[in-house]
Formats: C-alpha cells, structure tokens, sequence
C-alpha cells in the first residue's frame, strides 16, 4: 500500500479550505449563499465580508485544515501499521 504524504494532503487541504473561503466571502458580497456566508461567520472567528475579514478567514480556514488533517494522517499512518 503507498504511503501517505502527511505535508502533502495537509498543505492541500489548507488550498482548498482558502480557495473555498475566497470563494464564499466574493459570493456573500454578490448576496448569494447568505446561509452559507452566515454559517462561517458563526463558525470562524476572524472571517467577515470585508476584504480583511476575507483574508483573515482565509488564514484561518487553511491553518485549521492543515492541522486536522495533518493529524489526521500521522494517526492513519500511525495506525496502518
């Protein structure tokens, strides 16, 4: 079975939560996916409509998910075994 490259899934999980961020923040300042955008500003604490606030979500959004998930896969390998 192949290894899995902990660094690798955790720095593309952090692309994509950030993408997925600046794609929210430029949808809720068109008006669109309002539940959505709303939802995220409950859930993450620096993320707002604004161009600050978009970014700041962007940073925090990447560093939670390269975090779990690179926990995530030191424990799997750990556990693979």
């Amino acid at each position: 079975m192949a290894k899995i490259n902990a660094l690798a899934a955790s720095y593309t999980a952090a692309i994509i939560s950030g993408a997925l961020m600046l794609l929210l923040g430029i949808f809720g300042n068109l008006g669109w996916y309002m539940g959505a955008v709303n939802a995220m500003m409950q859930w993450h604490a620096f993320f707002s409509l604004s161009v600050l606030g978009i970014i700041t979500g962007i940073l925090e959004a990447a560093v939670i998910s390269f975090v779990i998930v690179y926990a995530f896969v030191w424990v799997y390998t750990k556990l693979d075994k």
